[in-house]
């Protein structure tokens, strides 16, 4: 079966611009000129063959490596030669069955510095890959070990053996997939712990500014795959098959998914040399800075992006961007994380409000698919629904019964976790019959004008292995279904309105949705913060006022979602249940977290403000001190960007503590002040 062809290039060989909506770029991607643009970039791009086939690398701190590019050779030692001024060179090899435990050792130890990147004198290695891509994995499959990681880049990144097994799983599709071609889909999978690599990334000045949604993930990997099974007879088993798995803490699905769609054919390929060249250029790209428009050179094309912030308008239709310091750039993405909802959504469009619910309260939901790039694409739809809220429970994309959490997500002995499941095999419906909601679809049928619709049924007849698509759960909506939005998608596709057009509406409307779910509880919360008056220099901030579900309750008749949205319903019965979510837990918390924090800033300001000097009058040396120390833990957090103060604050608290140190005698003077 073969697999739609990828976001970015609809041929392989071009891409296409997007630069507004009536013009495009063609940009050839293969051939001569790509050749010619990875041998001129990197020198081991055209590295001579040694014998056997294998091609010599001179990886990027002298080390020459040797990597079969068809099967596993031997390395020659006299092939080997020490490279010009690179004293302690060593010969390496990977083979393509190499062993998960054994695989990160085969492609460069350390990176390559051109004249321009030595001019950078970056005191950490591999600092800006790091800010968008943990690693670069090769998986392939091996007749005597099944999937085999064959390749991890950079080499010291360190992988634990779970880690290594997951990836392998989670990187092919299982054998009830049958995807010949080409297959994008993605995975989640849980850290297992421990320091990683060398270099890292401070997730702070990233996520203080970034949506909640598109913070980097603290405690899990996301994995974006580019699969390829075609038909060789030079393989024994008759296939190639091997993928491409970017790994990533970042949620930009698009963006990497269209950055594989560029690099993946290529490696395919030419192996290793391509690789590495296009990691080396990643190292070169600036830091995902929220609210910035970036322009990334990858292979000879580059690649433009919005990076999403907290103060960005929450529009179904990307911003628009002041260009004026920006060169041109030939492909376009109008966003780095959304996906096309109105494809994703096809089958179940007359449930999408059900499933919205269902997200909302946290329900644990397995979806099964025919294929990973449908199970992992419903499943990161579905999660992205409830924005701006942070989806806040687990999700897994694409699962596999070989993953190491199988048997704790699929245990009996307690109630099904919150977490939403996407799978492929028909196995997980027998073993999570158990489960309140399982979603099945199938692939992709016409009924008319709109894709035949999945229906709802009961879950007393989820027995089968072959159970037929449909939706299984006794859950009844709270909400009335939106039949008006139903006709314009079905007016939209009547009239051939391109998809784009169709996702935007169905985009907006959920997030008009959400937000007129939210907007009650947010001023709710902002009746709970305390009188600005009320904070006072010279004592402890006041505590804000506890969240009473009554109070709130009651609140909704003069202040409900009725004021906002027209769908009626049970609303009082959705905010109940909501209130026992993990996503209000999260919500509240992480609410109360900004309201404190705005709390302490006030009471900042108000210190400054205030005459230090009077107060300190008739004060003993042990207030005057415990003054200075809680100034400046209020100081370090400030500029640490966990409290929403002005920069003439800060210098006025500056100036304050000095003021007041200087004022002590010059023992203590001492104490606080080291030399």
């Amino acid at each position: 079966m073969q697999r739609r062809a990828s976001p970015l290039l609809a041929d392989p060989g071009h891409a296409t611009s997007v630069i507004g909506k009536h013009h495009q770029l063609q940009t050839p991607l293969t051939g001569w000129g790509l050749s010619r643009w990875y041998i001129g970039r990197h020198p081991r791009a055209d590295a001579p063959l040694a014998p056997g086939g294998a091609r010599l690398l001179r990886g990027p701190s002298g080390l020459r490596q040797q990597l079969d590019c068809s099967e596993a050779g031997q390395v020659n030692p006299r092939d080997s030669p020490q490279r010009a001024g690179t004293a302690g060179a060593t010969t390496m090899e990977v083979p393509v069955g190499t062993r998960p435990q054994e695989a990160g050792e085969g492609l460069g130890g350390t990176r390559s510095m051109s004249s321009g990147r030595a001019a950078r004198a970056s005191a950490v290695p591999w600092a800006r890959f790091s800010a968008w891509l943990e690693c670069v994995c090769v998986v392939t499959f091996d007749l005597e070990l099944g999937q085999a990681l064959e390749l991890v880049y950079p080499s010291d990144f360190r992988l634990t053996d779970k880690e290594k097994s997951s990836i392998c799983y989670l990187s092919f599709p299982d054998s009830h997939s049958g995807c010949l071609g080409d297959t994008q889909f993605s995975f989640r999978m849980r850290q297992c712990g421990g320091q990683r690599s060398l270099w890292h990334v401070d997730d702070g000045p990233y996520n203080n500014k970034a949506p909640l949604a598109l913070q980097r993930e603290p405690a899990h990997y996301l994995g974006y795959v580019y699969f390829r099974q075609v038909k060789d007879s030079s393989v024994k088993r008759g296939y190639f098959q091997k993928s491409l798995v970017l790994v990533s803490r970042l949620p930009f699905v698009r963006l990497f998914q269209s950055l594989l769609s560029l690099i993946a054919p290529e490696y395919f390929e030419k192996l290793a040399p391509c690789l590495e060249a296009v990691c080396n250029e990643i190292d070169q790209w600036p830091a995902p800075v929220p609210g910035q428009t970036l322009n990334l050179p990858i292979m000879g094309v580059v690649i433009q992006v919005h990076i999403p912030s907290r103060v960005d308008k929450l529009e179904s239709n990307p911003p628009k961007h002041d260009q004026e310091n920006l060169l041109p750039a030939p492909v376009v993405l109008t966003s780095v994380h959304e996906l096309d909802l109105f494809r994703c959504f096809r089958p179940v469009l007359t449930h999408v409000q059900t499933l919205w619910e269902l997200m909302l309260l946290g329900e644990p939901l397995l979806v099964l698919a025919p294929s990973p790039d449908v199970s992992s694409e419903l499943v990161l739809a579905l999660t992205s629904c409830l924005q701006p809220l942070k989806f806040c429970c687990d999700f897994r994309p694409y699962f596999t019964i070989h993953d190491s959490e199988f048997k704790e997500l699929t245990t009996r002995t307690q109630a099904p976790p919150n977490v939403v499941l996407g799978v492929t095999n028909p196995f997980f419906i027998k073993t999570l019959q158990h489960w309140p909601h399982v979603l099945r679809v199938g692939e992709p049928k016409m009924a008319g004008d709109l894709p035949k619709q999945v229906k709802l049924k009961k879950p007393s007849r989820l027995k089968t292995l072959d159970t037929k698509p449909g939706l299984y759960t006794s859950y009844t909506a709270h909400l009335h279904r939106d039949k008006a939005l139903l006709k314009r998608l079905l007016k939209g596709v009547q009239k051939k309105r391109p998809w784009d057009t169709l996702s935007a509406l169905l985009r907006r409307h959920l997030l008009e949705l959400t937000q007129s779910f939210i907007i009650p509880l947010e001023h709710y919360m902002a009746s709970l913060m305390p009188l600005q008056k009320s904070v006072t220099p010279w004592k402890s901030p006041p505590q804000i006022c506890p969240f009473r579900q009554d109070d709130f309750l009651r609140s909704l008749e003069h202040a409900g979602p009725q004021l906002t949205c027209i769908l009626k319903g049970d609303w009082l019965g959705l905010y109940r249940r909501f209130f026992k979510s993990p996503h209000f837990d999260g919500w509240y918390r992480q609410r109360h977290k900004e309201m404190a924090q705005k709390l302490e800033a006030l009471h900042l300001e108000a210190i400054c403000e205030a005459n230090i000097e009077a107060w300190m009058q008739d004060k003993s040396e042990v207030e005057v001190v415990d003054l200075v120390l809680k100034l400046r833990e209020k100081l370090v957090r400030a500029q640490g960007h966990q409290l929403p103060v002005k920069e003439v604050t800060l210098q006025r608290a500056q100036l304050y503590i000095d003021t007041v140190i200087g004022s002590l005698p010059k023992d203590l003077q001492a104490v606080l002040c080291p030399p």
